[in-house]
């Protein structure tokens, strides 16, 4: 009896502690579950912060200010960041560093880095050889690229989050700008791989603001498209985003909201920082005229000096926001002497007459790209720190031709509290109502190749061949097939930009090459000699335009099938073989093979030809593989640029037919699958 007490015993005693054991690591597991958004402007950064019991909060740094300046002051043996570092420009300007956002992902070359050495001629930028890149050179020993000072900036960020959740954080979702490129966005993908975070997406820091817009305002989205334009003028540059606001039908959760980015313009060089500088320069040229005759030096030449008066500069500009004069002062600018100057809003203004004559641009290119009028769009909104400028509003006004622009959303804030949003439903620890977000290609990819044809008996020539991959303002993420079906031989394609008309001479140097990469595949002859009996259908290769907007090819493979004839009683266990071939391979043409592989799509388009007639059966093939899980009936989607290509071999319009037909015959198509290295 006792002994049977004591089992009793140590079996509850094992249940107690077993049930100890999943609840410490429930509470483990709770302690990890927190992610976070980084908002990364020019000038400054907001960081918010999703945990169980905490959601959608702005993280307060340790000045407990919830915007925390994009600087890094960095020494032999020290880092400073944020506010720290910001007080040090004024001691150390060399080694503090600033609004290097602008060097991510460009060549020595590149316009920007020339604006950069004559904005901050303090800092020394060396050349890279090998990347063909810049880096800061803060001592002969001490150097580091853009993409590592944006890391050590993020690994800050990572710190803020952390100390704030009081748990580690690892998932992101980090803010770009819409106009960056697949360079440019590398480049901060890069930065946040050095700083240990896991990125869950780039998101173009206009749709996190559209998207915060539409998360607060749920219930007044319906199946009526809802048409709002936002302007976002921050510290480096402009942005103007045209979103289309309604209700549509997913295939898993019904009618749920939806926003879809119709039409974006930007001003890479316009905003509130060359309006400080040109402050800078006016109280410069007050603070020489007040000296003159004393033999004084001139304040450009002292960096200390330059960097005292972009502080003050920058403290004027907001007060003259609101009055209509201010007294400029600094104690102890230069050689012990005080600086005091007034200067009011109207020569503010004329400062800067061209900055405001070039407000109205992104605009009229939102409405181009979106196909629009003023007269569709139903609301302006105003977002970022320098559209607080009384004349950038006024000038803004006029140009959309409104009775008042709207100011009902935190200018500093929505893009964060976006993104911390799209972080929560992209982590697998929370579960937010559904809102689907359907971003836009800014710039259009296409692949180009050359091929030898014979025009007539014993002539040959080349033929350049181009097909659009992601045409401009097309909805992402997606990922498209394109298949080469005259080829027999290694060969090699061209990955580029498509047409960039829309950008002026002066983006298109600043954009950089127009090259994203070239492919040379190796193999593809050897293919066809290991399968002569085989029947070719093409070499595909599968791209993928990801959520964060960056481009990829996933594989490049060769497709041979062949025909063969069984009897009826066999057709069953033949046809389940040449099914389960096909969903290995890609190949199949049962009516079960909708489901498989990468073949059979939603959609299947014509490759669009560019100024070029391709010859029947000489046309590369482009497939979509629509990732869109919305049936959007209200607004269609962009089409694809038409050409003047002739029909393939095998069109999309036949294939369901063919399918239906073939179904009924005793054969099974068998496919193999050869990939290749490039």
């Amino acid at each position: 009896m006792v002994t049977s007490v004591r089992r009793q015993r140590l079996r509850r005693l094992a249940r107690w502690a077993l049930m100890a054991v999943l609840l410490a690591d429930l509470l483990a597991l709770s302690d990890t579950l927190a992610v976070m958004s980084v908002d990364l402007g020019s000038e400054s950064m907001k960081v918010a912060i999703v945990k169980p019991g905490v959601p959608m909060e702005i993280v307060l740094n340790k000045e407990s200010r919830r915007k925390t300046p994009v600087t890094v002051t960095l020494k032999e043996n020290e880092r400073f960041f944020g506010d720290s570092a910001a007080s040090m420009a004024i001691k150390n300007p060399k080694a503090t560093l600033r609004y290097f956002q602008q060097l991510l992902g460009k060549q020595e070359d590149n316009p920007h880095v020339a604006l950069y050495r004559v904005r901050f001629p303090e800092h020394e930028l060396g050349f890279d050889p090998r990347r063909q890149t810049v880096y800061f050179q803060i001592s002969p020993q001490l150097h580091f690229s853009p993409e590592e000072v944006l890391g050590m900036v993020l690994n800050y960020s990572r710190s803020l989050a952390e100390d704030f959740a009081e748990q580690p954080i690892k998932d992101a979702v980090i803010t770009v700008p819409a106009f960056f490129n697949q360079a440019e966005r590398r480049a901060v993908l890069q930065a946040a791989h050095m700083a240990g975070l896991k990125v869950l997406q780039l998101i173009n820091d206009n749709t996190a603001t559209a998207l915060s817009y539409g998360v607060f305002r749920r219930k007044d989205i319906n199946t009526t498209a809802q048409n709002i334009m936002f302007y976002d003028m921050g510290s480096g540059s402009t942005v103007c985003t045209i979103v289309t606001y309604q209700t549509v039908k997913t295939k898993d959760a019904g009618m749920q909201p939806q926003l879809q980015i119709r039409g974006v313009g930007f001003d890479r060089t316009l905003g509130g920082l060359e309006m400080e500088l040109r402050l800078r320069e006016h109280l410069a040229g007050l603070f020489n005229e007040q000296r003159k005759g004393q033999r004084a030096k001139d304040v450009r030449e002292n960096p200390r000096a330059m960097a005292k008066l972009l502080r003050e500069a920058n403290r004027l500009k907001t007060v003259l926001s609101a009055n209509v004069d201010h007294m400029a002062q600094i104690e102890g600018l230069m050689d012990d002497v005080d600086f005091k100057a007034k200067v009011t809003r109207v020569e503010f203004e004329e400062l800067c007459t061209d900055l405001f004559e070039r407000v109205p641009g992104p605009v009229q290119q939102a409405l181009q790209s979106a196909e629009m009028n003023l007269d569709e769009i139903e609301q302006v909104i105003l977002v970022g720190g320098a559209t607080r400028v009384p004349k950038v509003q006024e000038v803004l006004l006029k140009a959309v031709r409104k009775e008042e622009l709207g100011k009902n959303i935190n200018a500093d804030e929505a893009a964060a509290m976006g993104a911390v949003y799209q972080a929560a439903a992209l982590s697998k620890a929370f579960k937010v109502k559904p809102f689907v977000v359907r971003d836009a290609v800014i710039y259009p990819i296409l692949v180009e190749f050359t091929r030898e044809v014979e025009e007539e008996p014993g002539v040959h020539s080349l033929k350049h061949n181009k097909r659009v991959l992601f045409s401009r303002m097309g909805p992402y993420p997606q990922r498209k097939v394109i298949t080469f079906n005259r080829y027999s031989h290694d060969f090699n394609f061209h990955i580029n930009y498509g047409d960039l008309s829309f950008l002026g001479p002066e983006d298109l140097r600043v954009f950089g090459s127009q090259n994203l990469t070239t492919v040379k595949l190796k193999g593809v002859g050897e293919s066809f000699k290991k399968y002569p009996d085989y029947e070719s259908k093409g070499i595909k290769a599968h791209f993928n335009l990801d959520e964060s907007g960056v481009l990829s090819l996933v594989r490049v493979e060769s497709v041979f099938e062949t025909l063969v004839e069984d009897s009826p009683e066999e057709e069953s266990t033949l046809t389940k073989l040449g099914n389960t071939i096909s969903s290995l391979f890609g190949g199949g043409t049962t009516s079960d093979a909708k489901e498989n592989g990468t073949d059979t799509v939603q959609e299947e388009e014509e490759s669009p030809a560019e100024g070029s007639k391709d010859e029947p059966g000489e046309q590369a093939e482009l497939k979509e593989e629509a990732e869109a899980p919305v049936e959007d009936t209200s607004q269609p989607p962009p089409p694809e640029p038409k050409g003047d290509a002739a029909p393939e071999r095998e069109q999309a319009t036949d294939k369901e037919n063919g399918e239906k037909s073939e179904a009924q015959r005793p054969v099974v198509y068998r496919a193999l699958v050869t990939r290749f290295g490039f």
